[in-house]
């Protein structure tokens, strides 16, 4: 369960924004830092404040989840750094500094919402489901990317395949096992032998070309 939390105060004058965009006003003496700070201490929670990228990567290691109190369009440039560092619940402070529009849509890398308006029951219950999703972003996230390099090998083997058919005039299924055999030889992974064969294969038809030119 979460103990300890990074707060990102996206309103501090000396605190992280892309160039392209002013930092958003505080709405008052107070700040809603501080705010979202204490609601999370009286609740029991560790919490550390950044307002720098610098900051933010330091403390993301001793943290175990990111509540980012800052405008809309920094969401984005901070997440992509913490993401750098350390892979985190992401959670974002959302009142009418965070969000003037008043159309609260999360971003897609948003695991949750808080508020200070919510109890410390709806916080909990905020946080469980916050973490619930993470956990099931990060696991469509290894997904993915393991269905891509699966997508990635499949492509150097299928052209490996048509390139050993074309020069050695064999069957698919022969060009496979030839494949298969040479990978046990050279104790490597299918697809990187298949790489190397695609890739000495257009090496030397683009000499061929260049000499053609000559």
């Amino acid at each position: 369960m979460l103990q300890s939390f990074l707060l990102i105060d996206g309103f501090a004058p000396d605190s992280s924004t892309p160039s392209s965009a002013e930092p958003v006003p505080a709405s008052g003496p107070s700040g809603l830092e501080a705010t979202a700070e204490t609601i999370l201490q009286d609740m029991g929670f560790r919490v550390q404040s950044a307002s720098s990228y610098h900051e933010a990567q330091f403390l993301a290691a001793k943290a175990d989840a990111v509540l980012l109190s800052v405008a809309p369009h920094q969401v984005e440039p901070w997440r992509q750094k913490i993401a750098a560092a350390r892979s985190l619940p992401l959670l974002w402070w959302c009142d009418r500094r965070t969000f003037p529009s008043h159309e609260c849509k999360l971003h897609h890398a948003i695991d949750g919402m808080l508020g200070p308006g919510m109890s410390a029951l709806e916080i909990h219950c905020a946080l469980l489901l916050a973490v619930n999703h993470y956990f099931q972003r990060t696991e469509w996230q290894q997904e993915r990317e393991q269905l891509l390099s699966r997508l990635e090998e499949r492509k150097w083997v299928d052209q490996a395949k048509r390139i050993l058919c074309e020069i050695k005039r064999i069957s698919e299924a022969e060009a496979y096992e030839f494949l298969r055999k040479q990978a046990m030889n050279e104790r490597k992974r299918m697809s990187d032998v298949a790489a190397s064969i695609v890739k000495v294969y257009q090496l030397l038809q683009d000499e061929n070309q260049g000499g053609r030119k000559r």
